[in-house]
């Protein structure tokens, strides 16, 4: 059997085991929920608030937003935040001696945090069709649509997390800096408030990454055709969200594994214990 096709099936088996696992973790699951929670919380506060300008429901156009930003949110700081704990449990090393052993290493944190994902977009989800009975109407076409965004967004955005982790020499800084572009992107990408709002260049920058698509596309699934002229230019820009998505999953594709291996090289027993010895001095 081919080598990389090979790491790549062990990396799936991987995946589903370490998902399994956090589904029996307190932390991991508690994190979830008080996540989903919260984003429930903000959507039932907007219930019966309506888009400026139009009959929609606020919460109905917020929704499909969230769901966007979950997917991009749980992608990108579950694949930073596994990989700077591996980095330092020695994980990183023992798939380093392994052939094509960080293929397989990439390929299992895309399956354990994708499905991790998926179980918080369904929270939220199941959530939403309580509060907003106008979701149950949402046809074939429309889930099918957040199927595709949802698997664009989650290779879009996971090897971009892996990237992080890898260029971030400790935890803390990998995840200040995950934190700060979720953050800085959410802001931006006309999640909670219309795009239109922000200056000219704002909406330029939005365009570039993958979170406003994320959102566009959750919303043109799960939102009726009339939403369309709330965005710019009056359309949900389909073809635009695919190429979009597209482009930053083939090129994080093809980045994340080299980086990755280049990080391992680097990696070697005495280092990771040398990092352990100078957190216990700052602890002490």
């Amino acid at each position: 059997m081919n080598p990389t096709l090979h790491a790549a099936r062990l990396g799936v088996s991987r995946g589903w085991t370490e998902f399994k696992n956090s589904l029996v973790s307190p932390q991991d699951v508690g994190f979830t929920i008080v996540t989903s929670i919260a984003l429930v919380v903000v959507m039932y506060f907007q219930r019966d608030a309506r888009l400026p300008g139009t009959s929609l429901s606020l919460a109905a156009v917020t929704l499909p937003s969230v769901l966007g930003m979950l997917t991009a949110f749980n992608a990108l700081l579950g694949a930073v935040g596994a990989l700077a704990a591996e980095r330092e449990d020695g994980t990183l090393l023992r798939a380093k001696a392994l052939p094509q052993g960080m293929v397989g290493y990439l390929v299992g944190r895309i399956v354990s945090v994708s499905l991790t994902t998926l179980i918080s977009v369904l929270i939220v989800l199941v959530a939403g069709l309580f509060l907003l009975p106008s979701l149950t109407r949402t046809g074939p076409g429309g889930w099918l649509t957040m199927s595709w965004v949802i698997l664009l967004g989650l290779l879009a955005t996971l090897p971009l997390g892996a990237i992080i982790g890898s260029l971030a020499n400790s935890p803390q800084t990998a995840a200040g800096l995950s934190m700060l572009a979720v953050g800085g992107l959410s802001a931006i990408s006309g999640i909670f408030y219309p795009l239109s709002a922000l200056a000219g260049w704002l909406q330029a920058l939005a365009h570039v990454f993958p979170l406003y698509w994320l959102g566009l596309g959750m919303r043109s699934a799960l939102s009726p055709a009339s939403a369309a002229a709330a965005e710019l230019g009056g359309s949900w820009h389909t073809l635009e969200t695919v190429g979009v998505l597209g482009a930053w999953s083939v090129a994080g594709l093809l980045l994340a594994p080299p980086i990755l291996r280049r990080m391992a090289r680097r990696e070697a027993g005495s280092l990771m214990q040398l990092r352990r010895d100078r957190a216990l001095q700052r602890i002490g």
